[in-house]
């Protein structure tokens, strides 16, 4: 290679890698002043229901660990060690802290407007609280098929939440 055909591929190089970092920087700025093109309300809707999302998923996950603690319980009966009696104590509350930070979802829900929405929330914690009357440690009359039953209703609605969000976040995102 010669030496004018090298200084021509660093010149050119040189040019790329400074329009790259020139673009970045524009794309930088541009993405500190409005994230995903949007106007700053809508950002800020997208936000909440984020947040929503996020306690609602936090509520499934305990929900989960719950349930499956109750299930195993009505297995084992009496023979259920104290430390899982100990586990589902400390899960259970976890699930009554996490219902507080849903009660404050369905209020940013209805702050938003969308009264759809928290209805289906308000329906999903509902059945969640129906599930822990129903099903607990120490009850032999239900089974574990009447458990299953009941937690798949549960998940039911809370897909429903979901589908719903999803398309109020879509709609936000195409906006």
């Amino acid at each position: 290679m010669e030496t004018t055909e090298l200084w021509l591929l660093l010149d050119t190089s040189a040019k790329i890698a400074l329009g790259a970092l020139i673009a970045g920087i524009c794309l930088w700025i541009a993405g500190r002043r409005n994230p995903l093109g949007g106007s700053g309300k809508s950002n800020r809707r997208m936000e909440i229901l984020e947040d929503v999302s996020g306690n609602v998923g936090n509520v499934n996950h305990i929900f989960a660990k719950y349930s499956s603690l109750v299930i195993e319980s009505t297995r084992f009966g009496n023979r259920w060690p104290q430390a899982r009696k100990d586990e589902l104590t400390r899960v259970n509350t976890e699930l009554v802290q996490e219902f507080k930070k849903m009660a404050d979802a369905e209020a940013k829900l209805l702050m938003l407007g969308e009264k759809a929405l928290e209805k289906t929330l308000r329906l999903y914690g509902a059945r969640i609280a129906h599930f822990r009357k129903q099903v607990y440690v120490g009850r032999q009359d239900i089974g574990e098929q009447d458990i299953v039953a009941l937690k798949q209703e549960i998940m039911k609605l809370r897909e429903q939440f979901y589908d719903i969000l999803s398309k109020k976040y879509d709609r936000l995102l195409a906006a």
